[in-house]
């Protein structure tokens, strides 16, 4: 999913690799020094399509720039279309910033628990309160002389048990050859997706309706729903089966790729933007198409159906700098004392949940 650029001759790049490199992350290496702070490469930004400048545009005048068309649909908020991608919707300003506040802070304490898994359970098996554990500065212990699993226990595939111990408890008497820990901060910044609902197998690439899992949320089937109808067929509604979290931090990217597991195309996804402000490109039906750039930032909200489900697409950049991150509402919202460890995470991440209808 996540992953850097490894080819160097541009030649031998498809259309899609070349525009993911012009965007992606670079650091700028003029000075030898290790203490000097690497500063990021510049970058061209005046060709993304910026959708946030076209609604403002639309509000003051009534002009849209070209390609660009404004949907017209019983909808409180509006829908912008691409004239070259039928089925692509995009929703800037979607979500309220008490609506992002709150999504951000369930997946990071919610949708990483079991049942539910993650790209942790591979190696450390089901963990829980991976968030609490991160803020309360603790680590994750495998003990094989550990007793017997309670609630503060995960047993991985292996049946090693693993349990939080604090960092200033790992002394002589959890140390030595039957113990190993990873600090739970170090694992909440390796998190890299969860699976909500009935449970996507990466391996097989598939869903796999045999693994446990949990409904999705209530509150996030209904705001899916809300989202979705403007991707909709008169009389249908979306029914979400399946999500999944995509979390970002800085230098991270999504490659081109397609979503074309579930059953119907005809039905969208619904993809939530939340946290720092990012650059999505939507391609063709082949990586050789070259793809548009467009920002997504933090609530808002794009769905790919039909046609659109068939283009490549993918997440080359997060800014995490302030002059781009675009997340000022966010710090002001989070501002508490209780909510600063949510800050501190959000300020330098993207999160993304892309909601689904399997059947």
């Amino acid at each position: 999913m996540y992953g850097s650029d490894s080819i160097n001759d541009d030649s031998e790049r498809t259309a899609f690799r070349k525009t993911e490199k012009k965007y992606k992350l670079y650091y700028d290496s003029t000075s030898k020094s290790s203490k000097k702070k690497k500063q990021p490469r510049p970058v061209d930004l005046s060709e993304v399509i910026d959708f946030k400048a076209i609604s403002e545009s639309f509000d003051r005048n009534g002009d849209l720039r070209a390609g660009v068309s404004k949907l017209e649909c019983p909808f409180d908020r509006p829908v912008f279309c691409l004239d070259d991608c039928p089925g692509f919707y995009f929703i800037p300003a979607a979500l309220s910033i008490e609506e992002q506040c709150r999504w951000i802070k369930e997946s990071l304490m919610s949708f990483p628990q079991p049942p539910n898994r993650t790209n942790h359970n591979a190696i450390y098996g089901a963990v829980h309160n991976l968030f609490n554990a991160a803020k309360n500065k603790q680590a994750l212990v495998k003990d094989e002389t550990a007793p017997a699993e309670d609630d503060s226990v995960s047993v991985d595939i292996n049946s090693q048990n693993h349990r939080w111990a604090c960092l200033e408890e790992l002394d002589s008497s959890v140390n030595g050859d039957s113990c190993k820990s990873v600090s739970a901060s170090v694992l909440l910044r390796k998190l890299r997706w969860s699976t909500l609902g009935l449970q996507f197998d990466w391996s097989k690439r598939s869903y796999n309706v045999s693994l446990p899992h949990n409904k999705i949320p209530d509150a996030l089937c209904q705001l899916a729903k809300k989202m979705a109808a403007p991707a909709m067929a008169v009389g249908e509604e979306f029914q979400p089966e399946a999500a999944i979290v995509n979390y970002f931090g800085s230098g991270d990217m999504l490659g081109g790729h397609l979503d074309d597991m579930e059953a119907d195309w005809s039905k969208p996804i619904v993809s939530m933007s939340l946290g720092c402000k990012a650059i999505f490109l939507l391609g063709g039906k082949s990586r050789n198409d070259e793809p548009l750039a467009m920002f997504l930032r933090s609530g808002d909200i794009v769905l790919m159906s039909g046609e659109a489900r068939e283009r490549f697409h993918g997440v080359p950049r997060i800014f995490t700098d302030t002059e781009h991150a675009e997340i000022g509402s966010l710090e002001k919202q989070f501002s508490d004392e209780d909510d600063s460890f949510y800050l501190e995470y959000i300020k330098t991440s993207r999160i993304n949940i892309n909601i689904r209808q399997v059947f």
